[in-house]
């Protein structure tokens, strides 16, 4: 596929060594957008050729990001600069930037392309913006400090991790109206949704992952990883969940809720997801500045990618291509 118009920011130190403008052919396939806090920027990553093929300015310490491939753009939360912004997933350009009064972290769509989310850390809500200008269209309080936040694949209802209140929040979408709160393990961080529509929470804390109904309120059960898990991710019918001091990766069953295996990955590994095709994991090592990539069949570590200074990759970051073609 064709990326036109590349920017390209190579930093060292800090400091901008060179900026080109290029016509570069990206092959199709899974593409990363990973957000790099340090550096104030983002890198695209071609997974399949295993290199960067792009990066692009994010100012004020990007962390949050959510792809949205289906209508070719990608949203990103700077916590910095409390600025969400969103982008052209075909060219990198950037279509709207809005800046909001607390302290944004995490992103997530709603199926339908037509509204966002982003939780707000120091005012204990969740923002419900218009996917297409960014304007605010309401909010949703949460218990304290809440960090990531998902949303049903059907659009029915959105979770958000409360982290300083160990609590998970689920709202219903269609009335915009709390449906539960539910308690978890210590200090809950990113959240996803599994195959099976549960919802699970990396808790910082207590070193576990809790499964919760969203239907129901209850907690289905608890799995025992590594020490200070992140993010979850879901491939080849297991959950991984990276292990920020561990610095690995744990892969647990979905039906036995056990870990399976442990993978070695990069330093203080954060943002995790999967390729469309589940044979794939990516994660984000914020220390190492690359990614590691996960053979979800044998479970082994197939590439390092670099990164610019820091990744975070909080939130869906893979897409397949640039979805050349679309409109935002």
């Amino acid at each position: 596929m064709l990326l036109s118009r590349v920017l390209q920011i190579i930093r060292r130190a800090g400091q901008i060594i060179f900026l080109t403008l290029a016509t570069t052919t990206v092959a199709a396939g899974d593409l990363a957008f990973v957000t790099n806090q340090n550096s104030s920027d983002l890198s695209i990553l071609d997974i399949d050729r295993q290199t960067e093929v792009a990066r692009i300015p994010v100012p004020g310490e990007p962390a949050g990001i959510a792809v949205d491939p289906a209508r070719g753009v990608f949203f990103t939360v700077s916590a910095g600069s409390k600025a969400v912004r969103k982008f052209d997933l075909s060219t990198g350009d950037m279509l709207r930037e809005v800046t909001l009064d607390g302290g944004p972290i995490g992103v997530a769509v709603h199926p339908d392309g037509q509204q966002i989310y982003v939780s707000d850390w120091y005012n204990a809500r969740i923002w419900v913006l218009d996917a297409s200008d960014l304007s605010e269209l309401a909010t949703l309080p949460t218990g304290s400090a809440p960090a990531g936040i998902v949303v049903d694949p059907e659009g029915h209802w959105l979770a958000s991790s409360d982290k300083d209140a160990n609590q998970v929040s689920i709202f219903d979408l269609a009335s915009r109206t709390l449906r539960h709160t539910v308690t978890v393990g210590e200090r809950p961080f990113g959240i996803s949704v599994g195959p099976q529509g549960r919802i699970f929470t990396a808790d910082v804390g207590s070193n576990s992952v809790t499964v919760v109904d969203p239907g129901t309120g209850q907690i289905v059960g608890t799995v025992s990883v590594g020490e200070r898990p992140y993010a979850i991710s879901f491939a080849a019918g297991s959950g991984f969940v990276t292990n920020q001091y561990a610095d690995t990766v744990s892969v647990f069953g979905l039906e036995d809720l056990k870990v399976h295996a442990t993978i070695d990955v990069g330093e203080y590994p954060e943002g995790i997801d999967a390729s469309a095709d589940g044979s794939k994991i990516v994660v984000a090592n914020w220390f190492s500045n690359a990614v590691s990539v996960i053979d979800t069949k044998t479970l082994t570590i197939i590439a390092e990618i670099e990164t610019g200074d820091g990744p975070r990759a909080f939130g869906r970051f893979l897409a397949p291509g640039f979805g050349e073609g679309k409109q935002p």
